[in-house]
């Protein structure tokens, strides 16, 4: 059997694939010229997981990777009704970014309720002014998205004593459904949005459903930014709708100057940030090489992501 080649679609640093020697063909590409490279490959490894050149140059017909991997939790910046339709294997980073997101919303919602970021400004200003802060223990939250993140995410505040309530894409054991969400954001101390970007969860968070929060609400995104209406929840925080928010993604990343969300009151905004903890990129590459390693074995690929719903399904 030929040694298969691999094609990464790069971002620096490079993964590192040393493991592969031998093993695989390595090859690789900038996105100006993937569509040229990209039916020569048996397997494409998306290292540059903010481009979208996979989703502009896929094949419709002829030749084409056997399997594509993106080194990222969500799938959005590459699928596409072809690759969809297409019989080539996608997966993803799932388990990489779990526990380190989790652990970033739970400094963000610790941030929020102590009043960190007024404490570190009146520190600049040199400015001594007492307050009072809210206590979490015994808060309510929700958080939109079931996987492997929005489970990591309710066992973390859960430890923090917030009681925690998970929202899927359907209802089960532990979960509730879609159904159940407006009411669930009505009580809402802490509203966390950690799914993946579908058709049914593009512009969920709008007007209507920040209008269903309290005042002393507090909104966190660390899933994707077109969860979002971000002129709704500029509007929502001017007009004190609800009290604050934390947003670790975005619509257009950068977030351009001109964006409203730069001068809205009480907001944190953090560059995509959340899951990326010293050593990560080391990890993602860890767990390609483990994933090639298995394919090439022909055994049955983890993390395979169902290209309908564009995430891998749950057990």
């Amino acid at each position: 059997m030929p040694t298969p080649t691999l094609l990464v679609l790069d971002a620096e640093p490079l993964p590192r694939l040393g493991r592969l020697t031998g093993r695989a063909r390595i090859e690789h590409t900038d996105a100006a010229h993937l569509a040229e490279r990209l039916p020569r490959a048996d397997v494409l490894l998306v290292w540059d997981f903010a481009s979208h050149a996979v989703r502009d140059v896929w094949p419709g017909e002829g030749p084409r990777p056997r399997w594509v991997h993106t080194a990222s939790a969500g799938v959005d910046h590459l699928m596409c009704p072809e690759l969809a339709a297409s019989d080539t294997v996608v997966t993803n980073a799932r388990g990489i970014f779990d526990q380190p997101i989790a652990e970033y919303v739970a400094a963000l919602v610790l941030a929020m309720a102590k009043d960190l970021p007024r404490t570190l400004n009146l520190q600049r200003e040199r400015t001594w002014r007492h307050r009072e802060s809210h206590r979490i223990a015994g808060s309510r939250a929700v958080v939109v998205g079931s996987g492997p993140i929005g489970r990591a995410i309710a066992r973390t505040l859960g430890a923090l004593d917030i009681t925690t309530a998970l929202v899927g894409r359907a209802a089960r054991s532990g979960v509730h459904g879609p159904e159940d969400l407006d009411r669930l954001l009505a009580r809402a101390d802490w509203v966390i949005a950690a799914a993946p970007l579908t058709d049914e969860t593009h512009g969920m968070f709008d007007a209507r459903r920040f209008g269903l929060m309290q005042p002393s609400t507090r909104f966190v995104n660390i899933g994707r930014g077109q969860l979002v209406v971000e002129d709704a929840l500029a509007e929502a925080l001017t007009k004190r709708w609800i009290a604050g928010a934390a947003l670790d993604v975005f619509e257009t990343e950068p977030l351009p100057d001109e964006s409203p969300l730069w001068q809205a009151p009480d907001l944190i905004v953090s560059p995509h940030m959340s899951g990326d903890t010293i050593g990560w990129r080391d990890e993602l590459s860890a767990q390609f090489v483990d994933l090639y390693e298995q394919w090439a074995s022909g055994e049955p690929l983890k993390n395979v992501v169902d290209k309908q719903r564009g995430y891998v399904p749950g057990h």
